[in-house]
Protein backbone atom coordinates (compact mmCIF):
# COMPACT_ATOMS: atom_id res chain seq x y z
CA UNK A 1 0.00 0.00 0.00
CA UNK A 2 1.35 3.35 -0.98
CA UNK A 3 1.56 6.18 2.49
CA UNK A 4 -0.62 9.59 1.94
CA UNK A 5 1.23 12.26 2.08
CA UNK A 6 -0.48 15.61 3.48
CA UNK A 7 -2.45 17.55 0.88
CA UNK A 8 0.17 20.71 1.06
CA UNK A 9 2.78 17.91 -0.24
CA UNK A 10 1.04 16.28 -3.02
CA UNK A 11 2.46 18.53 -5.83
CA UNK A 12 6.02 18.82 -4.15
CA UNK A 13 8.75 17.39 -6.74
CA UNK A 14 11.11 18.21 -4.15
CA UNK A 15 14.25 16.16 -5.18
CA UNK A 16 13.26 15.07 -8.62
CA UNK A 17 14.76 15.11 -11.63
CA UNK A 18 13.22 16.02 -14.81
CA UNK A 19 13.61 16.39 -18.36
CA UNK A 20 11.80 18.78 -20.67
CA UNK A 21 12.28 18.78 -24.20
CA UNK A 22 11.20 21.63 -26.64
CA UNK A 23 12.39 23.78 -24.19
CA UNK A 24 13.38 26.77 -25.78
CA UNK A 25 10.23 28.34 -26.23
CA UNK A 26 6.51 28.54 -25.87
CA UNK A 27 4.80 25.25 -23.54
CA UNK A 28 8.34 23.76 -23.13
CA UNK A 29 9.55 26.48 -21.76
CA UNK A 30 6.86 26.86 -19.14
CA UNK A 31 6.88 23.02 -18.31
CA UNK A 32 10.38 23.51 -17.45
CA UNK A 33 9.75 26.77 -15.29
CA UNK A 34 7.17 24.72 -13.51
CA UNK A 35 8.75 21.94 -12.62
CA UNK A 36 11.62 23.63 -10.95
CA UNK A 37 9.07 25.89 -9.29
CA UNK A 38 8.24 23.26 -7.65
CA UNK A 39 11.46 22.07 -6.28
CA UNK A 40 12.54 19.55 -9.07
CA UNK A 41 16.13 19.59 -10.74
CA UNK A 42 15.13 19.99 -14.67
CA UNK A 43 17.04 19.31 -17.80
CA UNK A 44 15.89 21.81 -20.10
CA UNK A 45 16.53 20.16 -23.90
CA UNK A 46 16.23 22.14 -27.32
CA UNK A 47 18.37 22.39 -30.29
CA UNK A 48 18.41 26.63 -28.90
CA UNK A 49 20.96 26.41 -26.87
CA UNK A 50 21.05 30.27 -26.30
CA UNK A 51 17.56 30.41 -25.59
CA UNK A 52 17.55 27.32 -22.94
CA UNK A 53 20.62 29.16 -21.13
CA UNK A 54 18.43 32.31 -20.74
CA UNK A 55 15.78 30.11 -18.84
CA UNK A 56 18.36 28.70 -16.83
CA UNK A 57 19.60 32.30 -15.61
CA UNK A 58 15.64 32.52 -14.41
CA UNK A 59 16.10 29.51 -12.00
CA UNK A 60 19.08 27.75 -10.67
CA UNK A 61 17.35 24.41 -11.00
CA UNK A 62 17.27 24.17 -14.80
CA UNK A 63 19.98 22.87 -16.69
CA UNK A 64 20.89 23.57 -20.14
CA UNK A 65 21.60 20.83 -22.68
CA UNK A 66 21.64 21.38 -26.17
CA UNK A 67 19.70 18.26 -28.00
CA UNK A 68 18.11 17.64 -31.26
CA UNK A 69 15.49 15.05 -30.35
CA UNK A 70 15.80 13.62 -33.71
CA UNK A 71 19.02 12.73 -33.49
CA UNK A 72 19.37 9.04 -31.65
CA UNK A 73 22.57 10.07 -30.22
CA UNK A 74 20.89 13.32 -28.88
CA UNK A 75 19.04 11.37 -27.35
CA UNK A 76 20.97 8.88 -25.44
CA UNK A 77 23.24 11.68 -24.67
CA UNK A 78 20.70 13.93 -23.24
CA UNK A 79 19.58 11.31 -20.54
CA UNK A 80 23.00 10.10 -20.03
CA UNK A 81 23.94 13.58 -18.92
CA UNK A 82 21.34 13.91 -16.36
CA UNK A 83 21.87 10.39 -14.91
CA UNK A 84 25.59 11.19 -14.87
CA UNK A 85 24.59 14.62 -13.07
CA UNK A 86 21.73 13.30 -10.51
CA UNK A 87 22.14 9.99 -10.58
CA UNK A 88 18.03 9.65 -11.32
CA UNK A 89 15.54 10.61 -13.87
CA UNK A 90 12.33 10.58 -12.14
CA UNK A 91 10.04 12.60 -14.26
CA UNK A 92 10.01 12.75 -18.93
CA UNK A 93 8.06 15.31 -20.24
CA UNK A 94 8.24 14.60 -23.84
CA UNK A 95 7.26 17.98 -25.16
CA UNK A 96 9.12 18.49 -28.43
CA UNK A 97 7.34 18.48 -31.89
CA UNK A 98 7.04 19.27 -35.69
CA UNK A 99 4.47 20.90 -36.93
CA UNK A 100 4.80 19.46 -41.11
CA UNK A 101 2.52 20.91 -43.66
CA UNK A 102 -1.08 22.14 -43.18
CA UNK A 103 -2.39 20.66 -46.74
CA UNK A 104 -1.60 16.63 -47.30
CA UNK A 105 -1.32 16.79 -50.68
CA UNK A 106 1.69 19.02 -49.87
CA UNK A 107 3.53 16.52 -47.66
CA UNK A 108 5.79 14.44 -49.15
CA UNK A 109 6.29 11.12 -48.07
CA UNK A 110 9.73 11.85 -46.35
CA UNK A 111 8.73 15.07 -44.90
CA UNK A 112 5.63 12.98 -43.59
CA UNK A 113 7.98 10.38 -41.89
CA UNK A 114 10.40 13.48 -40.25
CA UNK A 115 7.46 14.60 -38.33
CA UNK A 116 6.38 11.35 -36.75
CA UNK A 117 9.94 11.14 -35.92
CA UNK A 118 10.65 13.67 -34.01
CA UNK A 119 6.43 13.28 -32.68
CA UNK A 120 6.38 9.91 -32.27
CA UNK A 121 9.53 7.77 -32.61
CA UNK A 122 11.83 9.95 -30.40
CA UNK A 123 9.18 10.25 -27.10
CA UNK A 124 9.49 6.37 -27.51
CA UNK A 125 13.56 6.54 -27.48
CA UNK A 126 13.53 8.86 -24.74
CA UNK A 127 10.59 7.12 -22.67
CA UNK A 128 12.91 3.25 -22.97
CA UNK A 129 15.78 4.91 -22.00
CA UNK A 130 14.61 6.88 -18.81
CA UNK A 131 12.27 3.55 -17.89
CA UNK A 132 15.00 1.19 -18.68
CA UNK A 133 17.79 2.84 -16.41
CA UNK A 134 18.00 1.54 -13.01
CA UNK A 135 16.25 3.73 -10.05
CA UNK A 136 18.07 4.62 -7.36
CA UNK A 137 17.01 3.74 -3.79
CA UNK A 138 13.81 5.05 -2.22
CA UNK A 139 13.63 6.70 -5.63
CA UNK A 140 9.87 7.95 -6.21
CA UNK A 141 7.74 5.93 -9.43
CA UNK A 142 9.07 7.34 -12.63
CA UNK A 143 6.36 9.72 -13.95
CA UNK A 144 6.36 10.11 -18.37
CA UNK A 145 4.17 12.46 -20.12
CA UNK A 146 3.96 13.05 -23.32
CA UNK A 147 2.99 15.84 -24.58
CA UNK A 148 -0.27 14.73 -27.49
CA UNK A 149 -2.91 17.68 -28.34
CA UNK A 150 -6.88 17.36 -29.10
CA UNK A 151 -5.71 16.85 -32.91
CA UNK A 152 -4.86 13.62 -31.96
CA UNK A 153 -8.65 13.43 -31.11
CA UNK A 154 -10.43 15.04 -33.76
CA UNK A 155 -9.74 17.01 -37.36
CA UNK A 156 -8.79 20.69 -36.99
CA UNK A 157 -9.28 20.91 -40.66
CA UNK A 158 -8.70 23.03 -42.34
CA UNK A 159 -5.51 24.01 -40.06
CA UNK A 160 -4.45 20.49 -39.25
CA UNK A 161 -2.04 18.92 -40.31
CA UNK A 162 -1.82 15.02 -41.74
CA UNK A 163 1.49 13.75 -40.37
CA UNK A 164 1.08 16.10 -37.12
CA UNK A 165 -2.63 14.63 -36.04
CA UNK A 166 -0.79 10.76 -36.91
CA UNK A 167 1.88 11.13 -35.09
CA UNK A 168 -0.32 12.89 -32.24
CA UNK A 169 -3.27 10.64 -32.20
CA UNK A 170 0.10 7.84 -31.92
CA UNK A 171 1.28 8.91 -29.21
CA UNK A 172 -1.87 8.67 -27.30
CA UNK A 173 -1.84 5.40 -28.19
CA UNK A 174 1.96 4.88 -27.13
CA UNK A 175 0.66 6.23 -23.78
CA UNK A 176 -1.77 3.63 -23.22
CA UNK A 177 1.10 0.94 -24.33
CA UNK A 178 3.45 1.66 -22.22
CA UNK A 179 1.59 1.85 -19.66
CA UNK A 180 0.05 -1.51 -20.02
CA UNK A 181 3.91 -2.87 -20.04
CA UNK A 182 5.97 -0.89 -17.80
CA UNK A 183 2.91 -0.64 -14.75
CA UNK A 184 4.06 -3.89 -13.36
CA UNK A 185 7.03 -1.99 -12.32
CA UNK A 186 5.70 1.05 -10.98
CA UNK A 187 6.17 3.61 -14.14
CA UNK A 188 3.52 5.63 -15.17
CA UNK A 189 2.61 6.68 -18.41
CA UNK A 190 0.06 9.58 -19.06
CA UNK A 191 -0.53 12.35 -21.80
CA UNK A 192 -1.48 15.56 -22.01
CA UNK A 193 -3.78 17.25 -24.56
CA UNK A 194 -3.72 20.42 -25.10
CA UNK A 195 -6.28 22.51 -27.22
CA UNK A 196 -5.61 25.51 -29.14
CA UNK A 197 -3.00 27.70 -26.81
CA UNK A 198 -1.12 30.65 -27.40
CA UNK A 199 2.48 29.64 -28.62
CA UNK A 200 5.46 30.18 -31.12
CA UNK A 201 3.70 27.69 -33.39
CA UNK A 202 0.37 29.01 -32.84
CA UNK A 203 1.63 32.75 -33.34
CA UNK A 204 0.37 32.52 -37.30
CA UNK A 205 -2.76 31.37 -36.06
CA UNK A 206 -4.29 34.20 -32.97
CA UNK A 207 -2.89 36.59 -35.19
CA UNK A 208 -4.65 36.33 -37.69
CA UNK A 209 -8.19 37.79 -37.13
CA UNK A 210 -10.31 35.30 -38.57
CA UNK A 211 -8.87 31.92 -37.32
CA UNK A 212 -8.81 33.65 -34.19
CA UNK A 213 -12.81 34.07 -34.20
CA UNK A 214 -12.59 30.43 -35.27
CA UNK A 215 -11.01 29.35 -32.32
CA UNK A 216 -13.55 31.19 -30.26
CA UNK A 217 -16.37 30.28 -31.61
CA UNK A 218 -15.71 26.40 -31.03
CA UNK A 219 -14.17 26.43 -27.96
CA UNK A 220 -16.71 26.79 -25.41
CA UNK A 221 -15.00 29.03 -23.10
CA UNK A 222 -15.05 30.88 -25.66
CA UNK A 223 -11.11 31.84 -26.52
CA UNK A 224 -7.65 30.30 -26.85
CA UNK A 225 -5.21 29.08 -23.47
CA UNK A 226 -2.87 30.96 -22.13
CA UNK A 227 0.09 29.08 -21.14
CA UNK A 228 -0.55 28.63 -17.17
CA UNK A 229 -4.08 26.72 -17.60
CA UNK A 230 -1.44 23.80 -17.99
CA UNK A 231 0.45 24.53 -14.65
CA UNK A 232 -2.01 22.23 -13.01
CA UNK A 233 -2.30 19.42 -15.41
CA UNK A 234 1.13 19.00 -15.80
CA UNK A 235 1.97 19.49 -11.56
CA UNK A 236 -0.86 16.54 -11.66
CA UNK A 237 0.75 14.22 -13.80
CA UNK A 238 4.70 14.61 -12.66
CA UNK A 239 3.37 14.53 -8.95
CA UNK A 240 2.40 12.15 -6.52
CA UNK A 241 -0.93 13.64 -6.44
CA UNK A 242 -1.31 10.90 -9.76
CA UNK A 243 -0.09 8.33 -7.88
CA UNK A 244 -3.07 5.77 -9.31
CA UNK A 245 -3.28 7.35 -12.63
CA UNK A 246 -1.91 5.65 -15.82
CA UNK A 247 -2.76 5.46 -19.14
CA UNK A 248 -4.49 8.38 -19.39
CA UNK A 249 -5.19 11.50 -21.58
CA UNK A 250 -5.67 15.01 -20.05
CA UNK A 251 -7.33 16.86 -22.36
CA UNK A 252 -6.68 20.67 -21.38
CA UNK A 253 -8.80 22.28 -23.79
CA UNK A 254 -11.54 24.90 -22.53
CA UNK A 255 -14.12 22.50 -24.29
CA UNK A 256 -12.89 22.12 -27.92
CA UNK A 257 -13.55 18.33 -27.56
CA UNK A 258 -17.19 18.15 -25.98
CA UNK A 259 -18.60 19.71 -28.55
Amino acid sequence: MSTPRPAAELFSLQGRTALVTGASAGLGARFATVLAQAGATVYAAARRLDRLKELADSDARIHPVACDVSRDEDRTRLVETARAAAGHVDILVNNAAASGETRAEDESPDAFADVLGVNLTAPFHLARLVAEAPAGDGAPPRSVINVSSILGLVTAAPLGGASYSASKAGLMGLTRELAGQWGPHGTRVNALAPGWFRTEMTADLFGDERSARWVERNTLLRRGGDGHELDGALLFLASDASSYCTGQILTVDGGWTAR
